[in-house]
């Protein structure tokens, strides 16, 4: 697969471009949904904690967007989450790379999208549980509230702070491909983990945090 260039796909929206049909499906592994297909009706019935309301539209007094810096540590205080950042790409098969199941788990960040606090969605992965090791890194992601802090600590020394403004809870099939992936026109972040009840060896749904820039080298 040959996939645009970073710089491409940090100013133009995912669902143009070949990754963008990739999601992360909840047990360890990845899985490719096609975007053509998806309609507003594809989330009827979702299960969402948080609000309801779609992700807030950036304020005329939004924080200015930031340079490309590969993020290397993320915090959320509110579930006390400070994990180093790892980056991910694409697996041979063409899909989404995940973490790997490790006693030191951590998140990933997937570096075909925009760095934190770049003009585009973000993407961070974690895991929700890690096999025998016990709970991920965003095992309490669902809890997180709008208004919440998350901070991203860059490679040049400065940091994006972000602010919550979404939390939902959406079952795998129906998951909102171009929500997460679609190009918009502010900083915003993506963090992503698995939920619901387990099926088999993986679980029924995606958890998905939406927050935009509220300020940066806090």
């Amino acid at each position: 697969m040959t996939l645009p260039s970073r710089r491409a796909l940090s100013r133009r929206a995912f669902v143009t471009a070949a990754v963008a049909s990739l999601l992360v499906s909840c047990d360890g592994q990845e899985a490719n949904r096609s975007t053509d297909d998806r309609t507003t009706d594809d989330r009827a019935g979702a299960e969402k904690t948080g609000s309801s309301s779609p992700p807030s539209q950036p304020s005329a007094n939004a924080a200015k967007a930031l340079g490309r810096s590969v993020p290397v540590r993320l915090q959320v205080p509110a579930i006390e989450v400070d994990t180093p950042v790892m980056r991910l790409g694409l697996a041979s098969d063409g899909t989404v790379e995940v973490p790997p199941i490790a006693a030191d788990d951590k998140a990933g960040w997937y570096q075909h999208s925009p760095t934190p606090g770049q003009v585009g969605p973000s993407v961070i992965l974690g895991h929700v549980t890690v096999g025998s090791y016990g709970d991920g890194v965003f095992h309490h992601l669902s809890r997180l509230r709008r208004g919440d802090r998350i901070v991203a600590r860059l490679e040049n020394g400065k940091a994006a702070e972000f602010a919550v403004t979404d939390v939902r809870t959406v079952a795998q099939a129906e998951f909102p491909t171009k929500e997460v992936y679609g190009n918009v026109g502010s900083p915003e972040l993506r963090l992503i983990t698995c939920g619901g009840p387990r099926t088999g060896d993986g679980y029924r749904d995606s958890v998905i945090v939406f927050a935009a820039l509220s300020s940066d080298n806090p």
